[in-house]
């Protein structure tokens, strides 16, 4: 019977199972099918269909490679830039997956990011996982700092509820959203950037505490201070640090190619809620200290 159990996590019926279960009761029964699913098999993402915003960066790319050794069905990178090379290089890292790219900026309005994604879904009929990965590093650029990192990945993700909400039919989904630790403890020379981490943070909590509502379950990965080329040089806010960069890359660091494997790693564990660490090789969930609860 357990078994039966383990099939792919977004296909539950959350609508029958709310009938059954209290919201917390079903968010814990989620947890323990996902564990199961993924423990099962390390081919967790072998033939799912995943979109990557931000899949050509420096992380992204390192990530898009360790995922193409899974097997997955279809990659569809949307990212800002166009990197034909880059996505020569992954197309012939694993011919068995198709590998597609499409222009995006993750600050267009809501609807343009809705017209992209019915594209895609028109394309491939269903999506299994959404990463959103865009990110900035410059606290002298406040508007677009929290444009990118925060208010496109909450329009991307808003966008698909259109084709995943299983109130309105969808079959549910997945979204990985790429935070930072300093969304745990900020970087006070960065309290812009830091900001929008945290916001990323709560966010996705957020998220995954609706998905016995809407069948979408979310995590985050939050890498530490990764050898980038947004780290190898940025401003702090009003200038208070800066020596900022040089500062930080004094403390120990992770390569990409690190922090792509825990990325994978985490994304194939497809804990909901998992508040997810990555760091010099450590993979860690990070427990969240309760202070206070809305209770509802």
């Amino acid at each position: 019977m357990f078994a039966k159990l383990c099939g792919p996590v977004p296909l539950i019926n959350f609508r029958t199972a709310k009938c059954f279960y209290k919201p917390r009761q079903l968010n814990k029964f989620y947890n323990i099918i996902a564990r199961a699913n993924c423990s099962a098999s390390s081919s967790f993402l072998c033939d799912k269909n995943v979109i990557f915003v931000a899949g050509l960066g420096d992380i992204g790319l390192d990530t898009s490679k360790e995922l193409l050794k899974r097997d997955l069905k279809n990659l569809v990178i949307l990212d800002r830039v166009d990197k034909p090379e880059l996505v020569c290089e992954l197309k012939e890292l694993n011919p068995k997956v198709k590998v597609t790219f499409m222009p995006y900026d993750v600050t267009v309005p809501l609807a343009e990011s809705k017209k992209l994604l019915k594209k895609i879904f028109d394309k491939l009929k269903c999506v299994d996982i959404l990463i959103n990965g865009a990110g900035i590093l410059d606290d002298h650029k406040i508007e677009a700092t929290i444009a990118v990192n925060y208010t496109g990945l909450v329009n991307t993700t808003t966008a698909i509820m259109d084709f995943w909400d299983i109130r309105k039919g969808g079959p549910g989904g997945i979204i990985c959203n790429i935070g930072s630790v300093t969304g745990f403890n900020p970087i006070t020379q960065v309290p812009v950037y830091s900001g929008s981490k945290a916001a990323v943070v709560n966010f996705t909590s957020s998220l995954a505490k609706l998905a016995h509502i809407t069948g979408v379950t979310a995590y985050t990965v939050n890498p530490g201070i990764t050898r980038t080329s947004l780290v190898a040089k940025f401003n702090s806010w009003l200038d208070v640090e800066p020596d900022v960069a040089e500062l930080l890359l004094e403390h120990p660091t992770q390569s990409t190619k690190e922090c792509a494997a825990s990325f994978v790693k985490a994304i194939e564990k497809n804990k909901n809620g998992g508040l997810w660490f990555l760091d010099q090789g450590i993979l860690e969930d990070i427990k969240w200290d309760k202070h206070w609860d809305p209770c509802i």
